[in-house]
């Protein structure tokens, strides 16, 4: 099993960066690639970001390209979403997920954990 845990969402002005983490407990997350989604309301949950274990492949929605960066730390059981630029159409509950698969994946389904989520909110 594995639990992850967001933090880091608030209300930004147009412009503002803000930084999530997702931590995960239980010693296998270095063999996990991660992903980081949204959900906006009254929209299908969408994909944002996607890591590999070690890092070696990253991938990117088109919206965010230039804008997010994701990046991970084996040794602290975390992933980050830095979001730069942020746009009102930022504004979700932004979402880590975990997948045994090591391979970037960017259907939800896919992946086997998921945290509790963390606002994120971008004022015009």
């Amino acid at each position: 099993q594995v639990q992850l845990v967001e933090s880091g969402g608030g209300l930004v002005q147009t412009g503002g960066s803000l930084r999530l983490s997702c931590v995960a407990s239980g010693r296998t997350f270095s063999t996990y690639a991660m992903g980081w989604f949204r959900q906006a309301p009254e929209k299908e949950r969408e994909f944002v970001a996607a890591i590999t274990w070690n890092a070696g492949r990253i991938d990117y929605v088109d919206s965010v390209k230039g804008r997010f960066t994701i990046s991970r730390d084996n040794a602290k059981n975390t992933v980050y979403l830095q979001m730069n630029s942020l746009k009102p159409e930022d504004t979700a509950v932004y979402y880590c997920a975990a997948t045994r698969l090591d391979t970037i994946l960017k259907n939800a389904w896919l992946y086997n954990y998921w945290g509790q989520g963390t606002q994120v909110t971008v004022s015009s």
